[in-house]
């Protein structure tokens, strides 16, 4: 990684961190349109890490789905928020949900980050920005720290916008809980 793109990461994640801070929405303070809540979630095909090659939204009909954009691979608040998914993967299975990943880095930048911090979820390549476009969680060159849950029918039914990774995973969880209980 180059010093002036470790600056850049760097400089993002605290700006980031701020917004979260003062309870602003990054995607408010960065002028992103979000997609409806209770409407289908735009549709992808993502190159990805996974031996697949390609994942689509649509594989994972009949599933809930966790979708998490990121900014970059390797950096201080990505590696804890995708540890936390990690670790937190068995009660996400138990509730049938899958956990994807997405940010602009490349396949094999995710495949590294995976084996570097033993994650067993798939994470997928939007070096375009397209997706995150589509969601509402873009800001170029990378994808804000956005997360989506989809419900098996593929229906768009939470987002977390400007999220804390520390405990983030279990927020989604309990989101998960309520969601399904309804």
């Amino acid at each position: 990684m180059t010093l002036r793109r470790i600056v850049l990461v760097t400089c993002f994640s605290f700006i980031l961190s701020l917004l979260t801070l003062i309870n602003l929405p990054a995607a408010h303070a960065m002028g992103g349109t979000q997609p409806d809540i209770d409407q289908p979630a735009p549709a992808f095909t993502l190159p990805s890490n996974s031996d697949d090659g390609e994942i689509a939204l649509s594989d994972y009909l009949g599933q809930w789905v966790v979708l998490y954009f990121y900014p970059r691979d390797f950096t201080p608040g990505c590696t804890l928020e995708a540890r936390r998914f990690q670790q937190d993967l068995p009660e996400y299975q138990a509730r049938n949900a899958q956990i994807l990943g997405v940010s602009a880095d490349d396949v094999d930048s995710h495949a590294e980050f995976c084996d570097s911090e033993a994650l067993v979820f798939p994470l997928l390549s939007d070096p375009d920005g397209a997706v995150s476009q589509a969601y509402g969680s873009w800001m170029k060159p990378m994808s804000m720290r956005h997360t989506y849950v989809i419900d098996p029918e593929g229906i768009l039914k939470e987002r977390f916008l400007g999220v804390r990774p520390a405990i983030h995973s279990q927020e989604v969880l309990a989101r998960l809980d309520e969601l399904s209980a309804s």
